[in-house]
């Protein structure tokens, strides 16, 4: 169907409808500052000219070599994602309710749900929500609704915990009577230690144990030490994983004797581009005695009366639609374009091509590291293993440090001191396999100039 833009007569009438003035009285909120003028483009262009203009534009905003982490990555999604994900079987997909015309967005989730519990050794998946900070907010829900051996609203949150994720959390999960108990981290290793646990967890108990791994600063944690002892506690664990580094670390399945209970994050390494935030996806997936709390809908394999395969939503909550003040949850979503992205991008790259990304990151993280304390100065901020970022301690403000970087074409990280105050100047860098050694020798030698003067 052709797009048929509004008339002005269209656009007089609909703003005078709702008492406005122009359109522009419709975004007064938003600071000037942040607002972008319309794209004009000349009357009479060709198909090849307004191609060039676009192009020329989008030169514009430069091409920077991405430093930057904090929850999301520059990582190669292969060509073949998107020229797939953008096909109108998927693109136009709408919520696949009547299985018999939805056989094939069903059989990508089915699919999808089949690669999340292998890739996190847990028996359940959902078939994704909104992002991995709602993901968070759903296992914390989760935890308090399926732990019938702890009475307590309480769940443990280390401070190492993504920002945004304890900010969305807290937003989420505050007026059910949910209390989030920040856990500090160890300032020596900058990851969360057993004594601090006990301190934070007094005599009243808990529902749950948010594990993240890696953690904000990129720190591995002891999860099997972290795990063993919320189970001890009679409590649930909740891993909070980068997907990618489950190519190499051990998924949450297995750790400790029992394995955690829920395991979420964020999706957008899949095969989801940086976007400027977004869209992205969030998973869940959970242990099999876990899975009447789970939200969402799982898909699920069966046959036909003929002997034929065919897939079908398998469980999901009637209330989730009709009835809301009953539901399990009322933010769950199906972020089906993202996962359908999710999808190709692990059956391109499989087991083998996921680790190997992992470990090429890790690798050219180190390198980083390395380069960059070479200079005076520049030291690790804690003394534990990463995996493809770090915190590292500057000799100058770190948002002063960026702002130089930015105009050089480099976007050096993410200040640490806006959300932790007491690491000061520090710096969070991360390099993914896209970040080659000509890339981070380029970072070093505008650091080391920025340094000199």
């Amino acid at each position: 169907m052709p797009f048929i833009p509004h008339t002005e007569d269209d656009v007089r009438a609909m703003l005078e409808t709702i008492g406005a003035d122009s359109v522009a009285a419709l975004f007064d909120e938003i600071p000037a500052s942040l607002r972008c003028p319309p794209l004009e483009v000349p009357e009479g262009l060709n198909e090849a000219a307004v191609g060039r203009l676009m192009h020329a534009r989008a030169a514009q905003d430069g091409q920077p070599l991405c430093f930057a982490g904090a929850g999301a990555y520059d990582h190669h999604v292969p060509a073949a994602v998107w020229e797939l994900v953008t096909r109108g079987e998927f693109y136009t997909a709408y919520t696949p309710y009547q299985a018999e015309a939805s056989q094939g967005t069903l059989q990508v989730l089915y699919e999808f749900q089949t690669m999340m519990t292998r890739l996190t050794g847990l028996e359940v998946s959902n078939a994704s929500l909104y992002d991995g900070a709602s993901a968070l907010a759903e296992a914390a829900l989760m935890a308090v609704r399926g732990n019938r051996k702890a009475k307590s609203h309480r769940i443990l949150i280390p401070r190492s915990l993504h920002p945004a994720y304890r900010k969305t959390v807290r937003t989420i999960v505050h007026n059910q009577g949910i209390e989030l108990v920040e856990v500090p981290f160890d300032p020596a290793g900058g990851h969360t230690t057993v004594a601090a646990l006990e301190a934070a967890a007094g005599d009243e108990g808990f529902a749950g144990l948010v594990i993240p791994q890696p953690n904000y600063f990129g720190v591995l944690e002891e999860v099997d030490e972290l795990t063993d002892w919320a189970h001890s506690h009679d409590a649930l664990a909740i891993a909070v994983v980068n997907p990618v580094a489950l190519g190499l670390l051990a998924p949450p399945g297995d750790w400790g004797d029992k394995g955690a209970d829920i395991a979420c994050g964020e999706g957008q390494p899949l095969g989801a581009p940086l976007s400027s935030g977004g869209p992205y996806f969030g998973f869940l997936t959970c242990s099999g005695a876990l899975t009447r709390q789970i939200p969402g809908r799982i898909t699920g394999r069966t046959v036909d009366l003929d002997g034929k395969p065919g897939f079908t939503l398998t469980l999901q909550a009637r209330e989730q639609h009709i009835r809301r003040s009953k539901a399990t949850s009322n933010i769950c979503t199906n972020q089906g374009l993202l996962v359908t992205a999710a999808t190709i991008h692990m059956a391109l790259l499989g087991p083998g091509g996921l680790a190997r990304v992992a470990r090429a990151s890790a690798a050219n993280t180190r390198a980083l590291v390395a380069s960059l304390t070479a200079q005076p100065g520049v030291e690790p901020l804690f003394d534990r293993p990463v995996f493809h970022e770090a915190a590292l301690r500057l000799p100058l403000p770190a948002d002063q440090l960026l702002r130089t970087l930015a105009a050089n074409d480099v976007v050096g990280g993410v200040a640490l001191e806006p959300d932790y105050p007491e690491l000061g100047n520090a710096l969070l860098v991360c390099a993914t396999e896209q970040r080659g050694s000509e890339d981070i020798a380029a970072y070093a030698e505008h650091l080391q100039r920025i340094l000199e003067h």
